[in-house]
């Protein structure tokens, strides 16, 4: 299955199967399960989410797609306008995904919450230091 990219600002209510659509704006991408059972897709686009591209073949989506609240519990990647299937995996499987996809998220808000603390205390810092003169 050829998947098409189509940019839109709102996601659609009827999704067309082997489209995916992407709002830049609301940073969201959406498509109809590779499989064919119908249910709507929905990942959401950011750093610490999935990841989206344009290649002049096809649009990209990573990391894999898992519909494990499905039925059909699917897993493929959308590479380059292409469906490539992905194993099957345990309910063990994904939770220890769902585990290391929290801890990933939970790791990129600490280190960025960090910095801006370290930004901020040194912008403290440098105030307090104008009262001291």
């Amino acid at each position: 299955m050829k998947i098409k990219l189509q940019y839109t600002h709102f996601i659609p209510k009827e999704l067309r199967s082997g489209v995916l659509y992407v709002s830049k704006e609301f940073e969201t991408a959406a498509h109809l399960c590779a499989c064919g059972c119908g249910a709507k897709v929905r990942t959401p686009l950011g750093r610490t989410e999935w990841k989206f591209e344009e290649t002049s073949d096809g649009p990209c989506l990573y990391p894999s797609i898992g519909n494990w609240q499905q039925k059909c519990k699917s897993h493929y990647w959308i590479q380059h306008g292409e469906i490539l299937w992905a194993k099957e995996w345990s309910q063990d499987m994904i939770e220890r995904g769902r585990h290391g996809e929290e801890t990933r998220r939970k790791r990129y808000y600490e280190k960025l919450y960090s910095q801006q603390g370290g930004i901020l205390r040194k912008l403290l810092g440098w105030i307090k230091g104008l009262w001291k003169s």
